[in-house]
């Protein structure tokens, strides 16, 4: 190795590890250390998560969000994916700019972009109240419809992507086989291309899923504090009651529970496939 090389390793390879370290790894064990230090030494975080009823219920209004905006989010990924590869030229370009201008704009912007839109007095309640379709204003908002809706918008991009990178390295030979053996188009789909893209879609349910189970701004703006989620939970446990302990605890769980996602999503499918 030329003084050139060893130079570009020395400067450029060699602190990464160290900057990880420092940014990532001391963190997280300083959260494990608060977990079984705070207020007291020992398990009692852990057993108030596993025994704490409101803890439960934040618990499972989180799954039952995450996991809708999460099948909404792919099932709307993949019809625009299928577009976005086998439409015209005109139809993948107008997805293009559905898809990436709103991926740029702050998630912060998008969700009280949809509050204007979602309240009582928004762009869809006039404008059903001035079609005489209702009589008075829907309740879009501060619910769990409202939140699921943002983060359904959110989300789209990142289930797209995975779904898009699959269906491209789809040979096109093979749904050309089975229309040459006599398979309609129904057919070619369901037996053929469907099961060819599963990857993809696997791949952007764990992807869309796991980013949802740390979503917090989103559920605190059109959540209205009604509809309180894990991340919203543990920074009021960290910032307003100094709870510490409970707060790191639950954390750590989270971090496990993503943990596990992640490796199962490398068990079901080649996480290489799903970046093109």
């Amino acid at each position: 190795m030329d003084r050139r090389k060893v130079l570009e390793w020395t400067v450029f390879v060699a602190p990464l590890p160290v900057l990880l370290a420092v940014s990532y790894l001391l963190p997280l064990l300083g959260l494990f250390h608060w977990s079984v230090t705070e207020p007291s030494p020992g398990l009692g975080n852990y057993v108030r998560i596993l025994v704490d009823p409101d803890i439960h219920a934040i618990m499972g209004r989180t799954l039952r969000i995450c996991l809708l905006a999460t099948v909404v989010s792919v099932m709307v990924a993949y019809l625009l994916a299928y577009h976005w590869v086998f439409g015209p030229l005109w139809r993948r370009r107008f997805i293009e700019i559905c898809v990436l201008i709103p991926f740029w704009i702050s998630v912060l912007i998008r969700a009280f972009g949809w509050l204007i839109v979602l309240r009582p007095k928004g762009l869809i309640n006039d404008g059903l109240m001035a079609a005489h379709l209702i009589s008075e204003p829907l309740t879009l908002v501060r619910n769990d419809l409202g939140v699921v809706i943002g983060m359904v918008h959110f989300m789209i991009p990142f289930a797209i992507f995975p779904i898009v990178s699959v269906m491209r390295q789809i040979d096109p030979r093979i749904p050309a086989a089975a229309r040459g053996m006599g398979a309609g188009p129904i057919r070619r789909f369901v037996e053929v291309f469907l099961p060819l893209s599963m990857p993809g879609v696997i791949g952007a349910f764990f992807i869309v899923f796991v980013f949802t189970l740390g979503f917090f701004i989103t559920p605190s703006i059109l959540g209205g504090g009604r509809v309180v989620m894990l991340a919203e939970y543990i920074f009021t446990q960290m910032s307003q009651t100094a709870d510490w302990g409970l707060g790191s605890a639950l954390s750590v769980v989270l971090l496990l529970f993503v943990s596990a996602m992640i490796w199962l999503l490398s068990k079901l499918t080649r996480v290489e496939t799903l970046i093109g």
